[in-house]
């Protein structure tokens, strides 16, 4: 038997030889799984990918139904047999034994043990991964896998209440993050700005006059129903939110009364007896709580009370109400003031809002990081759940896919949140690739090799504004003194060199790695970044050697500050590229910022950012000549606020791409150093 000291080894040792299995699996030409499991043992044979009899724990053919779904179709003339076992225990599982399962692939027989159905569904989604289809005849590689997750929620959030997400795509999305043993959707349905669940009892709620922004887009009863049996056959959670009594205004719209007052607390009453009878198959009702200044003290005990009576748990935002640990069923920490109520579970959101996020420093943290500042669930941890706000409006469902960078920051979540082990939270672990340590940089590495495969095989139609990064190198310099000029200029401008003196000071240079750099995070020194020490009124300088091996035509993706999607900013100047006086120059050439397509002068959010992102747009085009290519980049910075910019992000992003930027470009070498190898 396994004790708790084992498990922690092991989820040490298996995270940091990680790189190895995806070595090996390269070099075997092995299946790329994600999340990873457990525990994986390659075997040499392969079986074909069909089957001629299936036994076992399948009385109402539901295994068969996942086998189809998958590609997995049962042909008699098959010699492959599957076993469907249930077990009492999985031994070698320390949390979460209701998800845990084995797989046995050897010898055409497939052999599946799991203690309950969801285990077998688990089981079966990581056989899908291990069909190799790239053959003419699909076969799937032998294996034995133990696997179990290290926390129990793992999920996604959209903020359906100031956007909308239409229903077939929340289905899509459902589905597609299954894959990858996702399990919660969380469904925040209301907002100051709209009220987008439809009401037989006050059909008022969406009237098109009673929203501030898409009127008229609304989930009806019908889909709502819909979507908790879709969810369930994926084996997914869904969790409805309605916000009370914050972020209400779409409420007392077009009730005409305030959610704490004694005639607003009857109607909310009213439509909650509606809204418990509409999710009567899901568990949990999320009543937010968040963001409000509380004028009924009782308002909140009540509600609870009253949803309870109704047979749901009720989850809570922290901060928001002060609980005691028997007066909510769980609560869900956002911003870095969310704390941990002992006795009652927590899911994790704290810094986990994509939409503050840029395309690859975040991704880094949030991959390293652990949840709650746990390695795997306990009873006051149950889990995570990536949340994409739409405070500013985006135009385009593919927008906010894109600009927020949904699917990778979802895979990286599948990953870190199943497979666990991770030592460090974000306060601590940062945002850089460290590619001198054994091992967090192979560790990432391979997991962005397995992410980028799943983005081809996978989402090779959705929207996907995530390259390799792993191989960017630069020489990042000590930060030099501008006194408030932005524009003034220092020695790199003149040469590149690892070390430079200057006003009798040296100012050395520090290797980095990444497409993404935080100087100084967003959240400021909350998150470590590149400096220990950010200074405002400073100039950085980072620069590199590109190897290409022919003359070519490329692609560049730039940008020195990542607008968050909930804030009011306006674009940057024309001619510019932002407020610092940014600059870059590619073989000693300027190049100068795109067209920006906005040019509006005024601070709102009903404008949707355009290029000012550059997820999933056109890349800046180059000429790369053969040989070596120097790119230098400037990066001054004034004061840490702006009255045109709120978070004011001391970074860069920038990576060579194809013309169409779908795919770092291939063959060329990043080193400072114009090192080949």
């Amino acid at each position: 038997m396994l004790n708790a000291a084992h498990i922690k080894w092991g989820f040490t040792l298996l995270l940091a030889l990680g790189f190895f299995i995806s070595a090996t699996a390269q070099k075997e030409n092995v299946p790329y799984l994600l999340p990873m499991p457990q525990k994986v043992n390659w075997h040499s044979g392969y079986c074909p990918a069909s089957f001629g009899s299936i036994s076992g724990e399948d009385e109402e053919g539901a295994v068969k139904q996942w086998l189809n779904a998958i590609g997995l179709k049962q042909n008699n003339s098959s010699p492959v047999t599957i076993l469907v076992n249930k077990v009492g225990d999985i031994e070698e599982a320390s949390v979460n034994k209701d998800e845990a399962y084995r797989l046995n692939i050897r010898n055409n027989k497939i052999n599946i043990e799991a203690i309950t159905d969801l285990g077998v569904y688990r089981a079966i989604q990581t056989l899908r991964q291990l069909i190799v289809a790239d053959s003419q005849t699909p076969v799937i590689r032998e294996c034995s896998i133990t696997d179990w997750p290290a926390f129990r929620i793992r999920g996604f959030m959209h903020d359906t209440g100031r956007g909308f997400i239409p229903f077939d795509e929340l289905k899509k999305q459902i589905e597609l993050l299954a894959r990858f043993k996702i399990n919660v959707f969380h469904w925040h349905l209301t907002e100051d700005i709209g009220w987008r669940l439809e009401s037989k009892v006050f059909p008022e709620l969406t009237e098109s006059a009673n929203f501030e922004r898409l009127p008229g887009k609304f989930y009806t009863i019908e889909q709502a129903k819909e979507l908790v049996q879709f969810a369930k056959k994926h084996q997914v959670l869904l969790i409805p939110e309605i916000d009370m009594p914050g972020h209400s205004a779409a409420f007392t719209r077009a009730i005409g009364h305030d959610m704490q007052s004694e005639e607003g607390m009857e109607k909310l009453k009213m439509l909650m007896d509606e809204i418990c009878e509409v999710f009567a198959d899901v568990p949990y009702l999320h009543i937010g709580t968040d963001e409000v200044h509380f004028t009924n003290p009782d308002f909140v005990p009540e509600m609870v009370s009253y949803i309870r009576n109704k047979g749901m748990k009720a989850i809570s935002w922290n901060p928001g109400w002060d609980y005691q640990s028997d007066e909510i069923d769980m609560i869900h920490m956002w911003s870095s003031r969310g704390k941990l109520l002992p006795g009652t579970p927590a899911i994790d959101s704290r810094l986990h809002y994509i939409n503050h996020f840029d395309s690859f420093a975040d991704i880094v943290a949030l991959y390293n990081s652990n949840v709650a500042g746990v390695r795997e669930g306990t009873p006051d941890v149950a889990g995570s759940i990536i949340a994409l706000w739409n405070d500013r409006h985006v135009e385009s469902t593919e927008d906010i896919l894109s600009q927020n960078g949904f699917y990778p920051s979802m895979l990286t979540l599948a990953e870190s949140t199943w497979y666990g082990g991770r030592d460090k939270y974000f306060y601590e672990q940062g945002t850089l690739i460290k590619p001198d340590e054994k091992k967090d940089y192979p560790s990432f590495s391979n997991f962005e090799a397995r992410m980028l495969h799943f983005k081809e095989k996978v989402f090779a139609c959705e929207p996907f504004a995530y390259v390799k990064q792993s191989n960017v190198k630069w020489r990042i310099t000590d930060q030099f003194p501008n006194e408030g000029d932005l524009s003034k200029k220092f020695p790199p401008e003149k040469k590149i060199k690892k070390e430079y003196r200057w006003k009798d000071d040296i100012f050395e240079t520090t290797e980095a790695t990444g497409a993404g750099i935080y100087l100084r995070h967003v959240w400021g020194t909350l998150v470590p970044s590149f400096y220990e020490n950010p200074k405002p009124n400073h100039t950085a300088y980072a620069y590199t050697w590109i190897y290409s091996p022919k003359n070519q035509e490329a692609g560049l993706h730039l940008r020195f500050q990542n607008y968050s999607r909930s804030e009011k900013d306006i674009p940057p100047p024309q001619g510019k590229w932002d407020y610092k006086e940014s600059r870059v120059w590619l073989n000693d050439n300027e190049i100068g910022p795109p067209h920006w397509e906005n040019q509006h002068k005024e601070r709102t959010s009903e404008i949707s950012l355009r290029n000012e992102n550059w997820e999933g747009k056109n890349p800046i085009p180059i000429s790369l000549k053969k040989g070596w290519n120097k790119l230098l980049l400037k990066m001054p910075v004034g004061e840490f606020t702006s009255e045109e910019v709120r978070l004011v992000k001391w970074m860069f992003n920038a990576v060579i791409v194809t013309l169409d930027g779908k795919k770092a470009l291939d063959g060329i070498i990043y080193s400072p150093d114009k090192k080949k190898k």
